[in-house]
This record gives C-alpha cells, sequence and structure tokens, in this order.
C-alpha cells in the first residue's frame, strides 16, 4: 500500500468519523426539540384541562387558593336540586342552565377549575356533603342557623355536624295561587284551614307548619310536600291545593312563564328575605374561602351582575360575598 494510498483511506476514515459525529449531534438536536414539543404540548394538555398542578400552573388568578386535592382533579362536584327554575333547571336540550349553574361558571374562570353540577333531591343535599359525595351544595339553599350547626329546624334536635355557606343572593318567600282563584289569601294566616303545596326541605314547610301552631279555631294547614318544586305546582295546577309557595324568585319565574302565564298569580308580599348560601362541609375553610374570594372577584368585576340582570333578578343581588350570614 502507497503512502497517497494510506492517506486517502486516513482521509476517509476522517471524514466518515466527522460526518458521524455530525449526524449524531443532528439527531441528538431533533430528539431534544421533539422532548421539548412534547413537554410543551402535555403541559399545554394538562392547563386546558383544569390541570395538575403538581406540574403545570393555571393562569386562573385564585387557583393556588383551592385544596391541592381539587387543584389536582380541576374538578369541583356540584350536589343540585336541578328543577328549581329560574336558579337551576333542565332547558329543552337537557343542559343544566340558570342563576346557579351562571354563577358557578363565572367562579370556575376565578378559580381555574369545572363546576360539575349533579342532581339529587333537595333534602338529600347535606347528607351528599357529609359523605363526600359532593365538594359543594348550590341549590338556592337558604342560609340558616339550623343548617349551620346541623339542627333540625323542626324538631331542634342535632341531626349532623352542620355545614358552612358563602351567601351569594338574597330571596324572600312567596304565596301564590291559580290564576284569577286566590281563595281569599294574602298572608300566611289565610292559608290555615286550607291546604299548601310546597318542596320538601324548604323553608316554605318549615313557615307552613310554623303558621299551623298559630291557626287555632280556625283549623290546621294541610301541608303536601313534594320531592321538587314543580311537582308541586303540577299538583296546585291541578287543583290538588289552595296555594302554593317557594322563593320569590321562583314563584315570579313560575307565574311568568307557567301556561304562557296564565297558570298562577303571585298574592301578598315576600317574607322572610334570607341569604341563598353556597354550602360547604364544616372543616373544609380552604374551599369555603376560595369560593368566597372568587365571588368577591365576580362581584368586582360585573361578571355577577350581568348574570342577575340576565334572569331578572337584580333585587336580590348581594354586594359582597359572606360566609354564615342567616340567621
Amino acid at each position: 500500500m502507497t503512502a497517497s494510498t494510506t492517506r486517502r483511506t486516513t482521509a476517509t476514515k476522517a471524514r466518515k468519523t466527522r460526518t458521524s459525529r455530525i449526524a449524531a449531534v443532528g439527531a441528538i438536536a431533533v430528539a431534544g426539540s421533539m422532548l421539548l414539543t412534547a413537554c410543551g404540548d402535555q403541559t399545554s394538555k394538562k392547563n386546558e384541562g383544569g390541570g395538575d398542578a403538581g406540574t403545570t400552573k393555571s393562569a386562573a388568578p385564585l387557583h393556588d387558593q383551592l385544596p391541592k386535592a381539587i387543584q389536582d382533579k380541576g374538578v369541583i362536584k356540584v350536589g343540585s336540586d336541578i328543577a328549581y327554575p329560574p336558579v337551576e333547571f333542565k332547558d329543552d336540550s337537557g343542559k343544566t342552565v340558570g342563576i346557579d349553574p351562571d354563577v358557578a361558571d363565572a367562579l370556575g374562570k376565578q378559580l381555574g377549575v369545572k363546576f360539575e353540577f349533579e342532581n339529587g333531591t333537595f333534602d338529600t343535599l347535606i347528607t351528599g356533603l357529609r359523605s363526600k359525595r359532593y365538594d359543594i351544595a348550590m341549590s338556592a339553599m337558604t342560609d340558616t342557623k339550623d343548617r349551620q350547626d346541623g339542627v333540625d329546624s323542626e324538631t331542634k334536635k342535632k341531626v349532623g355536624e352542620g355545614v358552612d355557606f358563602v351567601d351569594y343572593f338574597t330571596a324572600g318567600v312567596s304565596i301564590y295561587t291559580k290564576k284569577g282563584d286566590d281563595k281569599g289569601i294574602k298572608t300566611w294566616s289565610d292559608l290555615c284551614g286550607k291546604k299548601i303545596v310546597v318542596q320538601r326541605g324548604t323553608v316554605s314547610e318549615d313557615l307552613a307548619k310554623a303558621e299551623n301552631t298559630k291557626c287555632g279555631a280556625k283549623g290546621k294547614i294541610t301541608i303536601e310536600a313534594f320531592d321538587n318544586d314543580l311537582e308541586a305546582q303540577t299538583r296546585l295546577r291541578a287543583g290538588g291545593g289552595d296555594a302554593g309557595s317557594s322563593d320569590f324568585p321562583v314563584a315570579a319565574y313560575a307565574v311568568k312563564t307557567a301556561g304562557g302565564g296564565k297558570d298562577f298569580q303571585i298574592v301578598g308580599d315576600q317574607v322572610e328575605a334570607a341569604p341563598y348560601g353556597i354550602a360547604i362541609a364544616k372543616g373544609n375553610t380552604e374551599l369555603r374561602d376560595a369560593i368566597k374570594a372568587a365571588l368577591d372577584a365576580i362581584i368586582k368585576n360585573g361578571e355577577y351582575k350581568k348574570i342577575v340582570d340576565k334572569w331578572g333578578v337584580a333585587a336580590g343581588a348581594v354586594t359582597e360575598a359572606k360566609v354564615n350570614g342567616g340567621t
């Protein structure tokens, strides 16, 4: 082998070596780029889905105030009686709509999580909180001292540990009758000797029971309670009662919409104005305080006002969030 041949062979090997090194470096660069891209895509997907807070940070301003477990799952489970228009109900397509879902959506933007509504009968919602089936209950629930303390409103006996409330609306209770047939009913005392239909476990039922203790010779009020307010309305419409009662926004909506506005009328004035509260299990103060902060934020930024205006209930709007403001 000649010297020139040897040099060519060596040069060829050198070129091959350089070529291999360049290819290797290029492969590493491409692999690194793909790895970074994959990580970027994963982060984006996690953020869009509500977030694995251990590896990503939500852009929502109040996300970090939530309990870590809720940050990680990206969802707040909401127990609600979804048959109480206009507070919460199913539209013609089956979607859950109303005041509460709209408020929940606005809170979700502040907290960086999704509020998922699950239907349940009203008088089982607090039990669902105790069993951790729900994270919160949001269902036009009046904030009362009895509910805060876990006391049965009728027997006044302790039945549970109670709940905390974040108050977000104010509403009174109204009586309604069939349109053009008020049976002489204007006040709660006029119900003595008559029959009223209500939703079970509500303030309306409590008021009817309390009035019964005052009726005396006028005769007791017959109270028929149903799982939801729409069933009570159906009963009254069919002649199965003299009057119905529910929270003012619900009664007003029924008067406006039932039978094209021909079925019912409100009689007398609303009474017992009190706050609606978002119920949270006692001891879950981190979630309670995060929801309070989110409610204050949407009141301040105007989202809350848009919602109450949309549903025609601005008269019940609050100007700040309060914890356990009911009595």
